[in-house]
């Protein structure tokens, strides 16, 4: 069983990667192979908005002009079991790096000219999915006054996975170098163990 970890974070080693750290660690002592990207050190350019990958009609996904990272780590989370999507939130929502991620799974999407809105190709989502942020603001201020959780469950969802859990991190501006609370750390935990449970049910299922 494979689990990767898609993080959208600037800095590595902060609060938001130690709590994908507890949450893969987790998942490795439950029997799951992880692996974690980091979006700042991946080869992604923007999306060009020049809509080639959304023209051909099929549930594949539609085939992008511009060479880089982006079909590498697609093909990689096509074959995982399960998926952590992590990023801080940056002005109200995600890093820059994460939405530039998230503007490339145009691809997803069956939209031909002439057509005034684009179609989901596969809207299916039978992988399980763990989704972590953390603000500067206490976590259910940000929560309730932004739409980023919103903005990885629908993210998770272009990539075929669902969410089983959030954890949302509040005050994480407090310190230069932030520390994972022990309450986020057991969270973190829990949600590793539920993450792998949720894979070996789909694995289990489809025997």
């Amino acid at each position: 069983m494979k689990i990767i970890a898609i993080v959208g974070g600037y800095r590595k080693g902060g609060m938001t990667d130690a709590a994908v750290d507890e949450v893969l660690a987790a998942a490795r002592d439950a029997g799951a192979e992880t692996e974690i990207i980091h979006l700042i050190d991946a080869h992604i350019e923007f999306c060009r908005n020049c809509r080639t990958c959304t023209q051909a009609e099929g549930p594949q996904r539609g085939e992008c002009v511009i060479e880089d990272d982006m079909q590498a780590l697609l093909a990689a989370l096509d074959a995982a079991d399960a998926l952590v999507l992590a990023s801080p939130m940056n002005f109200g929502s995600v890093t820059a790096v994460t939405k530039r991620f998230m503007e490339r799974l145009l691809c997803t999407a069956y939209w031909p000219w002439g057509k005034p809105a684009p179609k989901i190709r596969n809207p299916r989502k039978d992988k399980p999915a763990v989704l972590i942020t953390s603000s500067a603001a206490p976590a259910f201020i940000s929560r309730l006054s932004t739409r980023i959780v919103r903005s990885l469950k629908e993210t998770a969802g272009l990539l075929g996975f669902y969410p089983v859990g959030v954890l949302f991190m509040g005050l994480a501006a407090m310190r230069q170098r932030p520390r994972l609370s022990d309450r986020a750390r057991k969270k973190a935990r829990l949600l590793g163990g539920k993450l792998v449970a949720k894979a070996q049910q789909k694995r289990g299922n489809a025997r």
